[in-house]
């Protein structure tokens, strides 16, 4: 329902379709919610009448709800987010080297103590020594397993997200869903509105066409035209203006002198009456003697009909006068006669209309202005009773044109540098909006959404009617996915679209395996209409301002100032999520692979981890708890605007950390390993070794500086944790992150109290000022050896070093043993040889496809050499279908896409079961007497004229010859092409 009026309310809550809405926004889980209707009471309608505040339902609706079960709701639940998917794969591969190490370093142990006590020593079993010497080696990998195992990495991620959520509110970024913080830093796409997030949603009437004449502000200022005008002309036009328009739209005072109007309400409207009041004409006056209880029908406007119309009654109740306005090229369409401000009427033919879209609103809307046609017609009595009140289409026939203004709404300073950021991030800015083409082309012109040279390229731009017309199957009208994928990946703005265009765009995007990784999709909205597009997409922001409380809801983000800058902002914090845990992992994954090795070599040689239960947690405390404060907080910088986005398949860890990780772990493993069996050489201290062996566990200087000396190098390796993308300078933007410096004080400190003054408590001894001289210089030598470590290539790591390569090569082993490697044909069928052309290998020409894509690449120049077993078509394609169902699952458990040589191998399969039809029904005749069958699979075959794409939508016609007889009499073979070839 559209308009205003008293309404009569017969349902609240649940059981409204406000209520049904929010049920579905509101349920995170997957179970079935039950929606319960509230207790009625049933009141008199006298009541009602008397009172009309008290609404309740009759008698009989009452009992007929009470008999209506009540709705079951199925949810979806909520897949994970990428960096939760990638973390948790993560988290499972580390805790499975962690476990290894672990059970190694206690068996390792255990064997060592059996071989000495029993063996060399001969001793015989004592329950209370040696009982608590396993409990010992148990506590030892009970330890190694804490320190390797990353059970820091959730508060990492918490105290990041938490952290950025906080400091978004301060950039006009009200995060409702935490996951939507860190899914921007994926973003790929935004396709944002253009009212009040590009522009300042502030607008006002520059110029007006009225007859022949065309008015500027200028003119409109100084009054000098307003005088000029024809009183009944002018009548009629602030009428059309004041009547046909929300009352609650209206200019307030300002609050300081000379300053300007306030616009309350449609913006829109309060341009026209910004435009009346420049005519000096007072809309209040107009609406005071004609109130909103006089109207007998308002057709409120709708972005499905671009217009609004009021209807109500004139000259005393003798003829009906109807107001309306809305986009000028649809109001002009149904326009008979023009009027000029000399009151003279002009017919318009269809070629006058034409002509003054063509001359008058195009040249407007090029300018950016958005043009808005006002007209009227005002018919008897006795004329309008033979058509219906509510027949708006019959309404709006044989209007009167008044003028057409056109009303500017400026970009906003600061938008154009804002997609210039996110076109430098490799981020897509697209423009949906329901203005007219021209005036969508020049905003996004002055945006830099277009450039001069794809301005007038209909592939990136389009209104809404043109959109439906490629992306719908000629035949069926359902939207085709493999129409939509040759649509998108071009469009820039989509102009006159409505909310449902704004949806299919979105949900084409994401659905489209058109690329290697799925495109991350954010969408900006204020309407209600708009809320299922900001629940498809990934993420979703809401206008604060003017959106509306369905709008909101549906959203991830609300953005407290509707402005564009602050989708940037929110990509920012998204990406510096995702740097935060990777600085996190770089400095964490270096400790742990320090502290397992040590202690499992120190198992292995000296009968015990040189590095205490005490002190690995220590050291485990300042990775999990105190790093996570210090690396996690750090706020984010324009730099990470001048990098592409997080793919989904990118590893957390990247090559160069790894680089970084090993590098850093071999030094600080060579430096502890000095000093264990060279330490009491260099620091002049007595051997540690010694009374390790004999079971003495008492605090020693040797041992303590080797514990002092990994502290030490782990806080120093702090500030090389914090550039991971091999910057030069590990101390740049510390003058921000004051949060760092007093952590990583505060953590040194707490070091010097532990060596100093922690006893046996801590096995430690107090350690000279030159002890604490080289363990302070073995520390600072992290920050050289970073240095040495920026100038090693990435490229000699070998790719094994990659921690998710092992997952993907047995995810790729698993999608071959899935594909069909022998395939033989059953013996009763003939043989079928194969042909050249048809051996043909298929090679992808630009990007690679995925292995759902419908639409393949076929290159007739190369030729393959391997040739596949005989076998019917029809069985290929089912298998292949059946394999394709198979991938599909997989693809969803596994976001990472399969090689490319696979690829061609399921793409070659495909084509094949066409091939071998058309080959069958050559080598026998009858199989296809009248040749259609053959000449539908060669029509298929063709390739796209200067494309080199496959046309699947030819595939319609195959539909037709779905058997065909055998030669043979005792057999009839049905043949299916597969399902997913098939589909338009």
């Amino acid at each position: 329902m559209e308009g205003s009026g008293r309404m009569l309310v017969t349902a609240v809550g649940i059981n409204s379709q406000a209520g049904t809405i929010y049920s579905l926004l509101n349920s995170v889980n997957g179970n079935t919610t039950t929606g319960k209707a509230p207790e009625r009471r049933n009141v008199k309608w006298n009541e009602v009448r008397q009172n009309g505040n008290v609404v309740e339902p009759q008698e009989k609706l009452a009992s007929t709800d009470a008999k209506r079960k009540p709705p079951k709701v199925k949810i979806r639940v909520k897949e994970m987010s990428v960096l939760q998917l990638k973390l948790t794969r993560l988290a499972i591969q580390i805790g499975y080297l962690g476990v290894a190490a672990a059970v190694a370093t206690v068996v390792i142990l255990v064997i060592k103590f059996c071989i000495f006590e029993f063996v060399h020593k001969q001793e015989s079993w004592q329950t209370s020594h040696h009982l608590k010497q396993l409990i010992h080696f148990v506590i030892i990998g009970i330890t190694v397993l804490v320190v390797a195992v990353p059970e820091g990495l959730p508060l990492a991620v918490t105290l990041s997200l938490a952290y950025s959520v906080k400091k978004m509110m301060k950039d006009n970024n009200l995060v409702r869903h935490l996951d939507a913080c860190e899914t921007m830093g994926n973003a790929t796409a935004i396709c944002c509105d253009k009212t009040g997030t590009l522009t300042t949603n502030r607008m006002t009437v520059v110029e007006a066409h009225i007859g022949e004449k065309v008015v500027f502000l200028s003119d409109l200022m100084n009054g000098s035209y307003c005088h000029a005008m024809d009183s009944f002309f002018l009548s009629k036009l602030e009428l059309a203006i004041a009547l046909n328009s929300s009352y609650s739209s209206q200019l307030l005072p300002p609050k300081t002198a000379g300053a300007i109007p306030i616009q309350v309400g449609n913006k829109t409207e309060c341009a026209l009456l910004g435009f009346l009041r420049m005519l000096r004409k007072d809309y209040a006056v107009i609406r005071q003697n004609h109130p909103e209880s006089e109207f007998l029908k308002v057709f409120a406007f709708s972005s499905v009909r671009k217009s609004m119309t009021t209807i109500l009654l004139a000259d005393g109740g003798q003829s009906l006068l109807c107001l309306t306005k809305g986009a000028a090229e649809i109001i002009i369409s149904r326009c008979s006669f023009m009027m000029d401000d000399r009151g003279n009427l002009t017919e318009l033919t269809h070629e006058g209309r034409l002509a003054y879209v063509r001359n008058r609103i195009e040249p407007m809307a090029k300018k950016g202005l958005r043009t808005i046609a006002i007209a009227y017609k005002e018919d008897p009595i006795s004329t309008a009773e033979k058509q219906s009140i509510d027949d708006e289409s019959a309404w709006l026939q044989g209007l009167i044109l008044l003028c057409v203004v056109g009303i500017e709404d400026p970009v906003r300073s600061e938008v154009p540098l804002a997609i210039r950021n996110c076109q430098r991030a490799g981020i897509t800015v697209r423009m949906v909006t329901g203005d007219n083409m021209e005036t969508a082309k020049s905003i996004a012109i002055k945006c830099g959404i277009l450039n001069n040279r794809a301005r007038d390229s209909p592939d990136a731009v389009m209104d809404g009617r043109e959109f439906n017309r490629r992306i719908r199957h000629p035949l069926t009208g359902h939207v085709s996915q493999e129409l939509l994928d040759a649509v998108w990946p071009k469009l820039r703005v989509l102009a006159r679209s409505s909310p449902q265009d704004k949806y299919m765009l979105v949900d084409g995007i994401i659905g489209s395996h058109l690329r290697n990784n799925r495109e991350v999709v954010a969408v900006t909205g204020d309407g209600t209409n708009d809320a299922p597009a900001l629940k498809r997409a990934d993420v979703g922001f809401a206008m604060g301002l003017t959106g509306t409380d369905v709008a909101k809801e549906a959203s991830d983000i609300i953005i407290t100032d509707d402005n564009f800058t602050s989708i940037v902002k929110a990509v920012m914090w998204g990406r510096n999520v995702y740097d935060s845990i990777a600085k996190f992992l770089q400095f964490q994954l270096t400790v742990n692979v320090v502290a397992v090795v040590v202690a499992f070599v120190g198992a292995c040689f000296i009968t015990d981890s040189p590095l205490r239960a005490v002190q690995m947690l220590w050291v485990n405390l300042i990775m999990d708890t105190l790093a996570s404060l210090a690396l996690a907080t750090e706020t984010p910088t324009e730099e990470l605007l001048k990098r592409a986005p997080y793919g989904r398949t990118k590893p957390l860890i990247s090559r160069k950390m790894m680089k970084f990780i090993l590098g850093q772990a071999i030094y600080q493993i060579a430096v502890i390993f000095l000093l264990l069996w060279a330490g009491e050489h260099i620091l002049e201290v007595d051997d540690g070794r010694t009374l390790m062996d004999r079971g003495v566990k008492v605090p020693t200087e040797h041992f303590t500086a080797i514990f002092n000396t990994f502290v030490m190098m782990t806080l120093f390796n702090e500030f090389n944790a914090r550039k991971i993308h091999g910057e030069r300078n590990a101390f740049a933007g510390l003058q921000r992150d004051v949060l760092f410096v007093c952590i990583w004080i505060a953590t040194f400190v707490i070091q010097v109290i532990i060596v100093q003054f922690g006893s046996v408590a801590l096995n430690t001894r107090p350690l000279e000022l030159d002890h604490w001289v080289w363990c302070l210089f073995f520390g600072f030598t992290t920050l050289i050896w970073g240095q040495v470590l920026i100038c090693v290539p990435s490229s000699i790591l070998p790719r094994m070093t990659d921690i998710c390569f092992w997952t993907k090569r047995s995810r790729q082993r698993r999608y071959r043993k899935r594909l069909p490697q022998d395939i033989t044909a059953p013996t009763t069928n003939p043989t079928i040889n194969v042909t050249e052309d048809e051996g043909a290998e298929l090679e992808p020409q630009g990007k690679k496809p995925s292995a759902r894509a419908d639409a393949v690449i076929v290159d007739n120049r190369s030729r393959m050499n391997s040739h596949i077993s005989d076998l019917p078509p029809v069985e290929v394609g089912r298998r292949l279908d059946s394999e394709d169902s198979d991938e599909e699952d997989d693809e969803e458990e596994e976001p990472e896409e399969v090689e490319s040589d696979i690829l061609r191998q399921g793409q070659f399969l495909r084509i094949r079961g066409l091939s071998r039809l058309y080959t069958q029904t050559c080598s026998s005749p009858d199989l296809d007497r009248q040749g259609a069958f053959r000449r539908s699979v060669r029509h298929f075959t063709e390739l796209r004229p200067g494309s080199g794409h496959v046309i699947p939508s030819q595939l319609i016609n195959l539909r037709r010859h779905q058997s065909f007889p055998d030669p043979e009499p005792k057999r009839n073979w049905k043949t299916t092409l597969p399902p997913v070839l098939l589909s338009p």
